[in-house]
């Protein structure tokens, strides 16, 4: 699993760039966190729902290839529930389902007083290749 996270730490350069760091990984499970910026917000001062998004995406995307299969995300759908302004977000995507060619996802995306700003659910194809083979 370390050799997972580092993976995914050091390759997924968008997530690195917006500030999301891998906090934890297990099968079928990861833990994402965010420290809400200033580039963070919208035009209403609140964060970005795009940078919302692009949080619990990155912890279903590290979920979703824990068990070592390439998997790709072919759908995913995203409820906003609470507006975020300051201090810390988290996501944590949790395993519902898996078989050898789908799995779906949960994402729970709180803040610091682990209140609920998100629901993010995700399904991803899971290919034959190997995730760490993923050279592109």
């Amino acid at each position: 699993m370390e050799e997972l996270k580092q993976f995914f730490s050091a390759q997924d350069i968008f997530a690195k760039h917006v500030g999301i760091k891998l906090v934890e990984v297990t099968p079928g499970y990861a833990k994402t966190s965010m420290k809400i910026e200033p580039h963070h917000f919208n035009g209403a001062k609140t964060v970005h729902g795009g940078a919302i998004f692009t949080l619990a995406d990155f912890a279903f995307a590290v979920a979703s290839n824990s068990h070592g299969n390439l998997a790709m995300g072919i759908n995913t759908s995203i409820s906003f529930v609470k507006a975020a302004t300051s201090g810390t977000l988290y996501a944590e995507a949790q395993e519902q389902s898996l078989n050898p060619k789908l799995a779906s996802y949960s994402v729970h995306v709180t803040d610091d007083d682990k209140e609920t700003v998100a629901i993010f659910q995700g399904m991803v194809y899971r290919k034959q290749q190997q995730i760490m083979d993923n050279n592109s």
